[in-house]
């Protein structure tokens, strides 16, 4: 099982911090409301990026590179990038591996979400979860829909956490990854997003 410190990071957190009420008409008492931070700080993740193909290589990858540059230009750290086959097994292992690393907050893959055989990454993925954001599938494809109409209904985008990791599986195409980044995950994995973010609930995440 992973350890909170070394997971997160030691930062600031106030439980509190979720409500979305101006100071002055918070209902909290003074006591708590005078603790609470004005502002927040951006704090660098670890990400990891899988990139499920049977024919991709380094060379000619363009989804998972769309994802590394906008992690890195966003300020976080990608620890490690890995393409693997439309193979159920080899993206579990994959995902899981990273789920189990101290060193790993996020896991984002790209390919593997649609209908055909091969088509696996939700299968893979969705038994290792132990909270499912049912949220993120379902305005990805609210936005998708935007520039692909009805053809977003072939998406089978997943997110969730796992031991203290988020979790996002997105379609192959670059695209679809750029959608994903810059509309969803990129405020939500960044600590300044109000009323809230994914990372302020990272302290949390290990509550029995």
């Amino acid at each position: 099982m992973k350890d909170e410190g070394r997971k997160v990071g030691t930062f600031e957190y106030c439980t509190f911090a979720l409500c979305p009420l101006p100071f002055a008409l918070c209902p909290l008492p003074f006591a708590f409301k005078k603790n609470m931070p004005a502002d927040r700080n951006f704090i660098s993740l670890n990400i990891a990026i899988l990139v499920v193909s049977d024919s991709r290589t380094d060379a000619d990858d363009i989804s998972g590179k769309t994802l590394a540059e906008r992690a890195t230009d966003a300020g976080h750290q990608v620890i490690e990038k890995k393409i693997v086959p439309d193979d159920v097994y080899q993206i579990r292992a994959a995902v899981s591996n990273w789920i189990a690393a101290d060193d790993v907050n996020v896991v984002i893959s790209t390919g593997g979400t649609g209908v055909t055989g091969r088509d696996g990454t939700p299968e893979a993925v969705a038994p290792l979860l132990d909270k499912i954001l049912d949220g993120f599938g379902e305005i990805f494809r609210m936005l998708s829909y935007q520039d692909i109409k009805t053809s977003t209904i072939q998406s089978r985008a997943i997110a969730g956490v796992a031991n203290a990791t988020y979790i996002f599986c997105l379609p192959g195409s670059s695209g679809a990854c750029r959608t994903a980044w810059d509309a969803l995950i990129k405020e939500q994995l960044d600590h300044r997003t109000r009323p809230c973010n994914l990372v302020q609930l990272m302290p949390r995440l290990m509550e029995k």
